[in-house]
């Protein structure tokens, strides 16, 4: 126990790779999910192990990085730490020699890293499950729930669907709880979509989608990439007025689905796929920025 009150237990999990991989490009898919800390620690065991192995290449593929939103410090929380560089760090001692993850919180998350990143996005794939899914979508009006998030992701969903998009700003008097939010766009008469890269507790989206149908939206949707639905989330969307909760399973979700019929995934296994092909193969990845792989 330190003097900061904190318990720390260690638990040591057993790696051993079953077979050679001298000379070997490998490849370990580890999400940033559930038992996150554990997980993290095999992730850079079973890392280490290959390296020593002679393995040629190490590769980790880790659709949701951890700690990605601990990506700086601000006025209120001055002494609080910068754990996504922290986590960096260790993937690169740990003998890491790429990355491969997806919508990371915040893209300068790449620049932690002194070796190879790449930041595929889930935006191909949402705009497909959009087309596919909601026959009003030429009326629909894209909304990011957090301003910090407008200018990458949603007005470029905005502009390839070719419709407007609104954002919603929020003040926050503390983590996970949101104090006031004020909706700047017009969504009246407009299936409104929500899009965010990860969804914790659900407070935001939830007070988000009873903030659109205050302002004359039809229909709200939200669509996420990373579903984290931690705490009071799965009671918060049942009691919501979403049509729908989208996500996608770079963190599983078939225990919160029976417990939740609104939560759907779109699977982007085939997208981290192409991504390992192309890049054992030495071919360039950005085509999947724009598209899903057949």
């Amino acid at each position: 126990k330190s003097k900061l009150g904190f318990k720390f237990h260690f638990s040591f999990p057993s790696v051993e790779i079953g077979e050679s991989v001298r000379g070997e490009d490998v490849y370990i898919i580890q999400s940033g999910c559930g038992e996150i800390n554990d997980n993290l620690m095999e992730l850079l065991i079973m890392i280490n192990a290959c390296k020593i192995a002679s393995s040629s290449r190490v590769t980790a593929v880790i659709p949701c990085f951890p700690y990605a939103r601990q990506d700086k410090k601000d006025k209120v929380r001055d002494r609080a730490p910068i754990s996504a560089k922290l986590v960096a760090n260790m993937l690169s001692v740990a003998g890491a020699d790429h990355i491969i993850t997806m919508d990371l919180h915040a893209s300068q998350i790449q620049g932690f890293f002194d070796i190879p990143v790449d930041n595929l996005y889930a935006e191909p794939a949402v705009l497909q499950w959009i087309r596919e899914n909601i026959a009003e979508w030429r009326n629909c009006i894209i909304v990011s729930p957090d301003a910090g998030g407008a200018k990458s992701r949603v007005t470029s969903i905005a502009d390839r669907l070719n419709v407007e998009f609104a954002l919603i700003h929020k003040e926050r008097k503390k983590a996970n709880e949101v104090d006031r939010m004020v909706l700047v766009g017009d969504v009246k008469d407009r299936v409104a979509i929500l899009v965010d890269d990860m969804a914790d507790t659900c407070g935001t989206i939830c007070h988000a989608a009873d903030k659109l149908l205050s302002a004359g939206a039809t229909k709200v949707y939200a669509i996420l990439t990373h579903g984290i639905f931690s705490g009071p989330a799965i009671s918060r969307i049942n009691n919501a007025a979403f049509e729908a909760v989208v996500v996608t399973n770079t963190i599983p979700q078939e225990d919160k689905m029976r417990h939740c019929p609104k939560i759907q995934v779109i699977d982007i296994s085939m997208i981290l796929a192409e991504a390992i092909r192309r890049t054992h193969n030495g071919e360039s990845v950005s085509y999947l920025f724009s598209h899903v792989p057949l």
